[in-house]
């Protein structure tokens, strides 16, 4: 038998990635991250220019007023629409930077909640997966 017919002896070297591409979970992850990042833009925008589009929830310990926030979620949106789109370019920088880029997204939303209940749940679970895509990624060996 030659070694190409059995693809799953621990010896045998790994298929070289293809420059510039990616896929699987950190594809899907840099997607999630494109998209996050343009909708917090836009989340951003309606709270910067107009303060009666949220309502808070209750009392909340953590007072920034609305423009603050959309402030916040335009500057955070964009460094992660950004670095989804670098790491769909496979650039190698971008794992780590998007790791912590999904963590300060995840750590905003969690500060908005008071504002979008539903919305900032949601965004916090696609920011923990992105994490996990990012974080567990293999790199082959050279």
């Amino acid at each position: 038998m030659s070694q190409a017919a059995q693809p799953d002896r621990p010896d045998s070297p790994a298929p070289p990635r293809t420059a510039g591409r990616v896929g699987g979970g950190v594809g899907f992850a840099a997607v999630l991250m494109v998209c996050g990042g343009v909708l917090a833009v836009l989340q951003g925008i309606s709270a910067v220019a107009a303060d009666d589009v949220y309502a808070r929830v209750g009392a909340y310990v953590y007072a920034l007023d609305l423009t603050g926030w959309g402030v916040v979620h335009l500057v955070v949106g964009a460094l992660v629409a950004a670095t989804g789109y670098a790491l769909l370019m496979d650039r190698a920088w971008a794992r780590l930077a998007g790791i912590f880029l999904a963590s300060l997204s995840l750590i905003a939303q969690f500060l908005f909640l008071p504002y979008a209940p539903v919305w900032s749940v949601v965004m916090m679970a696609i920011d923990v997966f992105v994490i996990w895509a990012l974080a567990g990624r293999q790199e082959a060996v050279a």
